[in-house]
Parts: structure tokens; sequence; C-alpha cells
């Protein structure tokens, strides 16, 4: 059985008459962590949009968990287990970091409009939800700050905060815009550790789009390198960084 969860077959996106994606073919297993990179303009963050459900491409396809999802917006995607983190944070500022997590699970039959009132049909949902959200608070190194206001929370903390959502959701897979932009480089690497550490021990796939590629290549498991929206480079971090088409166009070297 194919260990594959994200594939994408000749996606092209173009807006107007200019052609952003040109024939972008991906294969991506479950359990690893892959980087997306390439200077500004290649079209990474386009081709995150579009996988996410934000966008939809002109022509080709993409498969997630042997589900077509080409033409899925992004809240149908998102309930696939194709969940997406954003550059910029965007908690509920006024709740705190638990009440971000409780929200943040749809496994509580007490959301329902029927069964709201009907306790004893959602007790023991809601106490999972509080004891999940407890066990990826640990793990996201954020118990401390638990009754902290997420407005509160530093630019780290918070980048912290949307993985411990996407988590919540169930996800089989993140995709994450620069989870580092902005952030020191020591709770960067904290960043990118946790983020390793959760890919191996809960088999999330994580596909991450960073520039800051001294901190962020060395957790990579695999690397795709993006120009003019074509693949220019695929495979081990080392590999990528040094193929000549990478240094010319991503490093200007």
């Amino acid at each position: 059985m194919s260990n594959s969860i994200l594939s994408i077959q000749e996606i092209r996106k173009q807006f107007g008459g200019l052609l952003v994606l040109d024939g972008i073919n991906m294969e991506l297993e479950k359990g690893k962590l892959y980087q997306l990179i390439g200077p500004n303009g290649s079209g990474k963050t386009t081709l995150i949009n579009l996988i996410s459900g934000l966008f939809k491409p002109n022509d080709g396809k993409i498969i997630f968990n042997d589900t077509d999802i080409t033409n899925k917006n992004l809240y149908n995607t998102y309930k696939t287990g194709l969940v997406r983190t954003w550059q910029i944070p965007q908690p509920f500022v006024s709740l705190t970091t638990f009440e971000n997590f409780l929200i943040s699970s749809n496994t509580n039959a007490g959301e329902s409009f029927l069964l709201a009132p009907l306790k004893s049909k959602w007790k023991k949902d809601e106490q999972k939800v509080m004891d999940k959200a407890s066990e990826i608070m640990e793990m996201v190194n954020l118990v401390k700050q638990e009754d902290t206001q997420s407005q509160n929370l530093s630019g780290g903390q918070q980048k912290l905060l949307e993985l411990g959502r996407a988590m919540m959701s169930g996800a089989k897979m993140i995709l994450m815009d620069e989870p580092i932009a902005g952030v020191n480089p020591t709770l960067a690497h904290e960043i990118f550790k946790k983020i390793v550490k959760i890919c191996k021990e809960q088999e999330i796939t994580f596909l991450i789009v960073e520039h800051r590629l001294d901190i962020a290549l060395q957790y990579a498991d695999y690397v795709f390198a993006m120009n003019r929206g074509k693949i220019i480079a695929q495979g081990d971090p080392e590999h990528v960084i040094k193929d000549p088409n990478v240094v010319e166009s991503y490093l200007g070297e």
C-alpha cells in the first residue's frame, strides 16, 4: 500500500495573463517534514493556497489521503484533515490559550444545536477535549500560559498556539507559512524541534514554507525548491541547497 498522503499532479494557476504555477508535481509521504523554498515571487504561497483550498487551480489535480480535494474550499479541505496555519497568527485574542485549544476541537457533540441541552450526550466528549487540550499544551510547551489571553502571548508563543490549534482539529497534515518569521533564533529552533517531535511521534505530515534556511533546513526530511512557478530541485536538504539552479535562483550566486 502506498505511503503517499499528498499527491500534486500537473497543477497550473494563472491570474489574468500571469502564469504563477506551471505544471507542479509533488509526492509527499506520511509522517515526514517537507520544506518548500524559493525566492520571493516563485509561487510558494500560491501553491499553499491551492493545496489548502483558498484558491482553485486552472489545471491539474490534488489528492489528499486518497481523496480528490482539487475543488474543495478551505473549510471542506480542513474537514479532510489537511489544515494550514498562517504567517500572521490568528487566535481568538480575548480567549486564553486553553480556551483557544478547546474551541479548535471538532469532536464535541455538545456543539450540536439539538444535543446541547442534553448534557449526558456530550459530557464525556467535553472531558476528552479538555484532556486532549492539556496534552497538546504540554507538547507545544504552553502549559505555563494556559490562563494567558492569547493577545498577551509573545510572537513565538502565538506560533506555537497556532500549531497546537491545528493539532486539536485532528489534522493528518499541517501546512505552515513561515512559522519562525520574526522569532528570535533560540525560540525558532525550539519551534522546529517541537514540529519534528510532533511529526515523528504523532505521524503528522508537515509542509512548511520558510525563508530562514540557516535554521529551517537542518530539520527537514525532504526539500522542494521553486522558481518562476516550477519545481527546480528536490531531495535531501544538503543536495538541494547545492543544486546549481537553486544557487543561481535563490541564493543569487
